[in-house]
């Protein structure tokens, strides 16, 4: 998710560095019938990072690739009627134990997760499913997640405790480092009544306190600026582990999220790499407008964190 076409140095490059070094990572990959999508794809295969099956219409994946060079000559397509097939199949392949990764190809987010999520012969697991941005922001030091900025529209206090402890577990399993500060944003850095996202960031920290959200560091509610900035934590007189210095940015709902990860692509000039987690295997979701390099690092970050799943990845500087 970027506006700017020119390479540059990268945190991203770290990530993809690291994915290079280790096996390539079977992979679904889902109706990739436009050259965004089967180029992400034939990219991160010639990097080494997957090792992709192509599920769709074969004939026109055929067509995409001769109307713009591409070579999937050594790639196995599984042929399916349309992008609804293409999205089943890919589930089916899953289960099959085919691949390790889905990857959203040029079907609609929603088609592909309908599959995903469908109660019969979909991809659910007892955690709910969120979404995060592993977002390269130039100005700042850290390699920053966003959640849920795609998938969650109002999440309950529930749905709330399984969107960070997956963020903390992609942070984890991932290679970033141990204990991600994780800051639970609202408008506002005190508890009020009158904002019940406060009251929502004050639960979730005592849930932590409590054992039922592990391995990281929470502190909420903390305003945008406090949460990224150490003297606007200072001048609030806000003391704690997490404010100014956060890895991950849990927002109040969709909406925020939405706004939030879209002005880090366009003002700040941020690359933003999605990934779904809580299912069975993780989810790529790229986008049209995401750079090659952020749809290198999207493929790069979930190959990391299904290879984290198995065993230990080496640890990544932020």
């Amino acid at each position: 998710m970027s506006t700017d076409a020119t390479p540059s140095p990268s945190k991203y490059d770290r990530l993809i560095a690291a994915a290079k070094a280790l096996p390539p990572m079977p992979t679904i990959v889902v109706h990739p019938c436009d050259e965004t999508s089967l180029r992400g794809a034939i990219d991160s295969a010639q990097a080494g990072i997957i090792r992709p099956i192509l599920v769709g219409p074969a004939g026109k994946i055929g067509d995409t690739a001769k109307k713009f060079g591409l070579d999937v000559a050594g790639f196995e397509i599984v042929d399916a009627a349309h992008s609804d097939e293409s999205a089943a199949k890919g589930v089916e392949l899953i289960h099959a134990a085919r691949g390790e990764m889905l990857m959203k190809g040029s079907l609609h987010t929603d088609e592909l997760m309908r599959a995903v999520t469908a109660k019969v012969g979909g991809l659910r697991t007892k955690r709910r499913i969120s979404h995060v941005f592993v977002m390269d922001v130039p100005a700042y030091a850290e390699t920053i997640f966003v959640t849920d900025a795609a998938i969650n529209i109002f999440p309950d206090l529930d749905a709330k405790r399984d969107i960070i402890q997956n963020a903390i577990d992609l942070y984890t399993q991932t290679g970033f480092g141990k204990q991600p500060r994780v800051a639970i944003l609202s408008a506002v850095e005190t508890v009020t009544a009158k904002i019940p996202s406060t009251i929502e960031a004050a639960a979730l920290c005592k849930m932590a306190d409590r054992g039922q959200i592990t391995g990281g560091l929470l502190d909420g509610p903390l305003a945008f600026d406090n949460a990224i900035d150490p003297e606007a934590a200072r001048i609030k007189g806000i003391k704690s582990e997490v404010a100014g210095r956060a890895q991950i940015l849990v927002v109040p709902d969709l909406e925020a999220g939405n706004m939030l990860a879209k002005n880090l692509a366009y003002f700040a000039r941020a690359d933003g790499a999605g990934i779904v987690l809580g299912a069975r295997v993780p989810v790529v979701l790229t986008s049209r407008a995401d750079s090659p390099r952020a749809r290198m690092a999207s493929c790069a970050v979930a190959a990391l964190y299904a290879h984290g799943r198995r065993q230990h990845s080496p640890t990544i500087a932020a």
